[in-house]
């Protein structure tokens, strides 16, 4: 009888508790599914309801904040919320990343690099690791941090060789240190990665501009628009190259063409060149 009597104590002491996590996990539950319909307000309701009953509980925050961040434009109150999730759990990684996104969208990037930082600290799994090194040397770029963000960007390709878009960022960043030769080298594996990025072969022409081969420029800025058609900054390049090798009618082509796809900048060069 004491066993059984004991037993029934446990059970009535425990149980508000059991169902409280439920309770918990069913308003996630159910805000997911919101988000999914896009009813974004009533999933914000639904993790603020999970926090009411658990104000400890750090998914809860980080959910919410997410919503804020990426469908409501909620920037400082998605911030506050996985600032809340950290100061509850210090080692919470995706928190400070994060965080350090929002931060980076809303141009703190001094304060959305120490976030990444932290996050790399805390994170010895190389494969999320390098998304967190991503992120950072996109803030050391804004920052002109050209070398650091190199840097970042070396770690990367060590762990993700195949990663195409950090050797375009890395280029890029060594075309601001006017290592164009450097640049062209990081566009060229990327363009063996994947041999339709637009983006690859415009940077490539950008870089060869500098290195007076205007020809190469315009071949590459060719083929970026083949795979891009609608990029008027493209036209507006490859009508500068045309120009450098006296090709006035078809640069002239080439910057009416960037106007009509709203490169302003365009109708400069018309009224220098083309007249």
């Amino acid at each position: 009888m004491y066993k059984i009597f004991f037993l029934l104590i446990i059970i009535v002491i425990t149980l508000p508790g059991y169902c409280q996590n439920n309770a918990e996990h069913l308003l996630l539950d159910q805000g997911d599914s919101k988000c999914h319909l896009q009813d974004y307000s009533g999933a914000i309701l639904s993790y603020s309801k999970a926090i009411e009953i658990n104000p400890k509980y750090v998914d809860s925050y980080i959910k919410r904040g997410f919503v804020k961040f990426v469908y409501l434009k909620d920037y400082t109150g998605a911030i506050s919320d996985f600032t809340k999730a950290i100061s509850i759990n210090p080692f919470c990684i995706e928190a400070y990343n994060y965080r350090g996104v929002v931060k980076s969208e809303v141009k703190d990037d001094q304060g959305a690099i120490e976030d990444f930082t932290k996050a790399i600290e805390l994170d010895n799994n190389a494969n999320n690791s390098s998304e967190y090194y991503f992120n950072r040397a996109t803030s050391k770029t804004r920052l002109q941090d050209y070398l650091g963000a190199i840097l970042d960007y070396n770690i990367i390709i060590e762990n993700n060789p195949k990663w195409t878009e950090c050797y375009i960022s890395r280029g890029n960043n060594k075309r601001e240190l006017k290592d164009y030769r450097g640049a062209i080298s990081d566009y060229n594996k990327a363009i063996v990665i994947e041999p339709k990025n637009a983006s690859a072969y415009f940077y490539r022409g950008y870089a060869k501009y500098y290195l007076n081969d205007f020809k190469g420029a315009i071949i590459d800025y060719t083929i970026s628009i083949k795979f891009e058609p609608k990029n008027a900054a493209t036209y507006y390049n490859r009508g500068l190259a045309k120009f450098k090798l006296k090709q006035k009618n078809n640069g002239c082509i080439d910057m009416s063409k960037a106007g009509e796809l709203g490169y302003e900048k365009a109708y400069e060069a018309i009224r220098e060149y083309c007249q």
